[in-house]
């Protein structure tokens, strides 16, 4: 059985949420309309910022090959975390994240929870987190979903930048 029953799919529409993020020392509220709003995008869901896999594979791999994605007739890169904005935006400063992508803090974990894919990982201190996954989103609907494995641990097999590409590719065909 499925710990995502209730988990989007390709066709659906992105949840409504709200996003506190931290800019050049002000808050302001980014919304799902403002970040998918008549654009195509891809998104990429993590458990964590400072996080292993996250630091060294997959927020990476993103920022190398992001010409090569908005090549494909992406408008935008998205990382998004179940953590504040300025922890999110120290990562992105540690990682040397610039124009080439833009980091996400879903802090309540409202967005991932819209995704049905929202994870308990209290058992190691975290809380409630994102499941790992990617997807391509076009004006607000879901193209396509690329959700990692649901199998013990922190599985990073589908959700990278390569698998997204090789979509990419497939779908301008």
């Amino acid at each position: 059985m499925s710990q995502f029953p209730d988990r989007k799919h390709a066709g659906d529409k992105v949840p409504s949420a709200s996003f506190q993020t931290r800019q050049d020392g002000d808050w302001k509220t980014v919304t799902t309309d403002d970040l998918f709003g008549g654009k195509r995008v891809v998104l990429f869901a993590l458990p964590g910022a400072f996080t292993p896999t996250c630091s060294s594979t997959h927020l990476p791999g993103y920022q190398m090959k992001s010409a090569e994605v908005k090549a494909k007739g992406v408008d935008a890169i998205y990382c998004l975390s179940v953590n504040d904005s300025f922890v999110m935006n120290a990562w992105a400063k540690d990682q040397f994240v610039t124009e080439e992508l833009a980091v996400i803090p879903d802090g309540n974990a409202d967005f991932s929870k819209g995704m049905g894919l929202a994870v308990e990982k209290r058992d190691l201190g975290f809380g409630v987190r994102s499941w790992r996954y990617a997807m391509v989103v076009n004006d607000g609907v879901i193209e396509e979903m690329f959700v990692e494995p649901e199998k013990p641990g922190d599985p990073f097999e589908v959700s990278d930048v390569d698998t997204v590409l090789a979509y990419l590719e497939k779908a301008a065909a």
